[in-house]
């Protein structure tokens, strides 16, 4: 098992949360005080690297229009972690392939970046979430073919290298596409995707022997998605041989009571606003999902979001979205998880949200890498349990 490194890299000194209506979308960004945007740049990159000394993989994503998340262009931060690390391996999910116009770029930047770091990128793509789609001026039916439009597109401008190729498709026309650089690792770098829970859309991947990642789940649709992944999935010659990856809230101390301080400061992610407009623009999921949500509206947390801002921190650790104590303890949490959501490849950890502190961070990946990563890191591959299945 690999373990990942994240921070979104948020700005958390705003307005205390109830006098504001959302942090996402339309925060007006006079609430941003560039000089703060500054320190918090380079302290985020600063902690990256002391993860790749400490022997950690590294994560980065991309929002936008929100307080969540300064990353705003995650091949930039990317590309500086290519150049001043050595060690790790650093991902991107992930690449809002939908949101963007020229897929070919994104193809363009990512060989790039793998050259830079000598062969250690994951390339990750995402769809971008529902609030996206409003600060993109994308259309919410076509982003998920927008998507794997994309990756198909990418892969196979990696993979061309004798002659140039001509690729016409729904949304994207190129002529004579003949990509330089191509990337550092052969065929390409590994594949990830992410940003759906819809279980076609998981299969899918499996199919194409990509990774999928899936983030702040509860443990029982985490179950789902995965097993759906387990049964479709085909090796296909991706490097890596694909897999399955799962991000909670992360905090590792040295007692009990730092941890849950430590974990409370975490949850202020879940507690980010968004205006209810912007949840769910028409045509985002399909009709069916639309229909099981309006029978359970009800339910004041028949939202996944809803469901974890609505319980506690002990209700959030037990459904795997939230883990936090000593060592030892995190290391039970996580073998437990192993095992109840059938196994996993890789544990994406956001380990860094809101106004935890640098120190407090630094300590938080530093007891996990000494002294919780050793324990799990040899739990078995769960891609190549499904391949000896398959034989």
């Amino acid at each position: 098992m690999l373990g990942w490194y994240f921070t979104e890299m948020p700005y958390p000194h705003l307005p205390p949360f109830d006098s504001l209506s959302t942090i996402r979308v339309t925060l007006p960004s006079k609430h941003f005080d560039p000089k703060i945007g500054a320190d918090l740049y380079n302290r985020y990159l600063d902690e990256h690297m002391i993860a790749d000394d400490l022997g950690l993989n590294m994560m980065v994503n991309e929002h936008h229009q929100t307080a969540t998340c300064l990353d705003v262009a995650a091949p930039l931060s990317l590309a500086i972690l290519a150049r001043q690390t050595s060690k790790g391996r650093i991902c991107i999910l992930g690449n809002p392939i939908a949101n963007r116009a020229d897929p070919l770029r994104i193809a363009e930047e990512m060989a790039m970046i793998d050259c830079i770091s000598r062969g250690r990128l994951d390339a990750g793509f995402v769809r971008g979430v529902p609030y996206e789609v409003f600060a993109a001026n994308t259309n919410p039916t076509t982003t998920l073919e927008r998507l794997w439009e994309g990756v198909d597109l990418c892969v196979k401008a990696w993979t061309s290298h004798d002659e140039p190729f001509s690729f016409e498709s729904r949304f994207t026309q190129r002529r004579s596409v003949n990509l330089w650089p191509r990337p550092y690792q052969t065929p390409h770098p590994p594949v990830w995707v992410t940003g759906s829970s819809d279980v076609e859309s998981v299969k899918r991947a499996a199919s194409k022997g990509f990774v999928f990642a899936t983030f702040l789940q509860p443990y029982k649709k985490v179950r789902q998605l995965f097993d759906a992944y387990r049964e479709a999935y085909q090796p296909n010659g991706q490097p890596g041989g694909g897999g399955l990856a799962f991000m909670p809230l992360m905090y590792v101390a040295d007692n009990e009571a730092e941890a849950e301080r430590g974990a409370r400061e975490l949850t202020w992610y879940l507690k980010a606003k968004v205006e209810p407009q912007f949840r769910n623009p028409p045509g985002y999921v399909p009709v069916e999902a639309n229909v099981a949500a309006m029978r359970a509206a009800g339910d004041p947390r028949s939202r996944t979001a809803d469901l974890l801002r609505n319980v506690s921190l002990e209700e959030q650790r037990e459904l795997g979205v939230v883990m936090y104590g000593t060592p030892d303890q995190v290391v039970e949490q996580i073998k437990r998880e192993y095992e109840r959501i059938g196994g996993f490849d890789h544990l994406l950890m956001m380990m860094q949200a809101g106004f935890l502190d640098h120190k407090s961070t630094v300590r938080n990946m530093t007891l996990f890498a000494k002294e919780v990563y050793p324990q799990i890191r040899d739990l078995p591959s769960t891609v190549n349990t499904v391949a000896r299945a398959a034989e």
